[in-house]
């Protein structure tokens, strides 16, 4: 998981930082990227096989600029056969991504479309003050569900232990997880704001979703913030997307 204290612009900084090819960017877009007020990462694919000695993942990384817009830049995150290096690329579009894998890999992601053309910039809503609504609006790509067969059950018993939320999930969801085998986190929303009393608070939102061993998939909401009294971090557990995001929202009161 992201550091929830992290700035947009020392996220930035690390990103390109651990790119092996940050400088084949465009030099107009990382000129837009100077300007970046917040940003959202998320987990796209995921290709975890041991035993073709194949791991890599792609992530998608949105900035919100001060002109209104957005840009989004595509990261590639790998090991190659017989070396445990994790090596990153950094894409402007999911086309190149796409290159880049079948180049390394001889195969295509899920999802990727073998168009050359970049992918759009989404519009972004009018005006600085919804901040958090413009982000919600760049941080849901389509999901792309890769899920880790390991020790779901008792990490779906963590993530409801140390919600905090008076509203978490209850019994019957616990109970339902019990039976959970395969899972997988995704990062649905980063960012810092300045709370109305002036105050800095960091923000991440989380879904764990689960598969059951009946073949139901189910989701947990994890949001992770310090907007408390004393600036402490705290978790709270939603059933759903809308209900988390709106506790974000009540919590962040951004002006």
């Amino acid at each position: 998981m992201s550091d929830p204290y992290e700035t947009t612009e020392a996220h930035l900084e690390r990103l390109l930082g651990r790119a092996l090819n940050s400088f084949d960017l465009p030099d107009r877009l990382v000129e837009r990227l100077g300007t970046a007020l917040a940003h959202s990462s998320s987990l796209y694919t995921a290709h975890h096989s041991p035993e073709a000695g194949v791991w890599r993942e792609t992530h998608r990384h949105t900035y919100l600029l001060t002109d209104g817009g957005s840009v989004s830049l595509w990261e590639l995150a790998y090991r190659l056969e017989g070396d445990r290096t994790v090596r990153h690329d950094v894409f402007a579009s999911k086309a190149e991504i796409c290159l880049a894998v079948t180049r390394l890999f001889g195969e295509a992601p899920a999802g990727a479309s073998a168009d050359p053309a970049p992918v759009p910039c989404e519009e972004e809503p009018e005006g600085g003050a919804a901040l958090l609504s413009a982000l919600y609006a760049t941080a849901a790509p389509v999901r792309h569900r890769e899920y880790a067969v390991e020790e779901s059950a008792d990490h779906a018993r963590r993530v409801l232990r140390r919600a905090e939320n008076a509203d978490r999930p209850g019994e019957r969801v616990a109970a339902a997880l019990r039976s959970a085998y395969a899972h997988q986190i995704t990062q649905a929303f980063g960012a810092r704001h300045s709370l109305s009393d002036g105050r800095g608070a960091g923000f991440s939102l989380y879904e764990h979703a689960f598969v059951l061993v009946d073949g139901t998939e189910v989701s947990l909401w994890e949001v992770e913030h310090t907007a408390t009294p004393d600036g402490r971090h705290m978790c709270e557990v939603y059933e759903s997307e809308a209900a988390a995001r709106g506790a974000m929202e009540q919590r962040a009161r951004v002006r």
